[in-house]
């Protein structure tokens, strides 16, 4: 059953998201500042709810799928606040705070039990966890973004952009911010991945080259350094290259979901 923290995170979560939305009607800027700190509470108390969910398993949080998803919210919300900070750009909130919402009732009320699953399997492999979680919330971040630049783009072609979409970044530098996105995630999978190689052979003696995980990420590191250089350069930059991103983070979804539960021996779910 989920705990006190995880009702005021819910509580905090969508109080952000309902100020991000009137914060876009609006363009007040208080009201964004509200949205942002409703946000950071939020990621405050969902971070003891993560601890209490651990404490209640006798294991790190994310010892099942149920689990990783809430981390994955966490650090999407997370991933989300920094940029919002460094990019000083508030009107995408709207969008983001429904995919973390969506993530961490998932891993929060499925209706699962929450008796311990599996053995501790130390902090090398807590690390790895994290840090490829980190990278799939960093491309879930660009995915949105990418989408948004779509949309946007596409109502202005039609000289129909209505009154939102000038509160919206410009698309050049919505292109920035998922090129940042994308950046922060293959840093993240590139060490991610090598602490799992690195625990693979110093706890198992054993590691699988052709594991289906192994081989997905290295196409889905490929398909992002692909992405930044096009995304820079020549007539793929703009829509097309924000079509890539959003298609390649289909593959992660896809690695995440189905390769993660049925097809890798790398490890189970991450």
């Amino acid at each position: 059953m989920p705990g006190h923290w995880s009702y005021i995170t819910l509580v905090l979560y969508l109080a952000s998201l309902g100020l991000y939305v009137r914060f876009l009607y609006t363009g007040r800027k208080q009201t964004g500042r509200l949205a942002a700190l409703a946000l950071a509470l939020g990621l405050g108390s969902h971070y003891l709810a993560l601890l209490e969910r651990s404490h209640w398993v006798h294991s790190v949080p994310y010892d099942d799928l149920y689990g990783s998803l809430s981390l994955f919210g966490w650090l999407l919300a997370a991933t989300y606040l920094g940029l919002e900070l460094y990019y000083k750009q508030r009107s995408m909130g709207a969008f983001v705070l429904p995919c973390v919402l969506a993530l961490f009732a998932l891993g929060t009320w499925p209706g699962h039990d929450l008796a311990a699953t599996r053995q501790e399997q130390g902090a090398l492999f807590a690390l790895h966890v994290t840090l490829s979680v980190l990278a799939y919330a960093a491309f879930a971040l660009a995915f949105v973004l990418s989408v948004v630049y779509l949309l946007q783009d596409r109502h202005l072609r039609r000289r129909h952009p209505g009154r939102m979409v000038w509160r919206f970044p410009p698309l050049d530098g919505l292109e920035r911010m998922s090129r940042g996105s994308v950046r922060v995630g293959l840093v993240s999978l590139v060490v991610g991945t090598a602490m799992g190689i690195y625990w693979q052979l110093h706890i198992r003696h054993t590691f699988l080259l052709t594991d289906p995980k192994v081989l997905v990420t290295l196409v889905i590191l490929v398909l992002y350094a692909g992405y930044l250089r096009l995304s820079e350069r020549g007539v793929w930059r703009g829509a097309r290259a924000s079509l890539m991103c959003v298609l390649t983070f289909l593959l992660v979804i896809f690695s995440y979901a189905v390769v993660n539960l049925y097809l890798s021996h790398f490890h189970r779910y991450l």
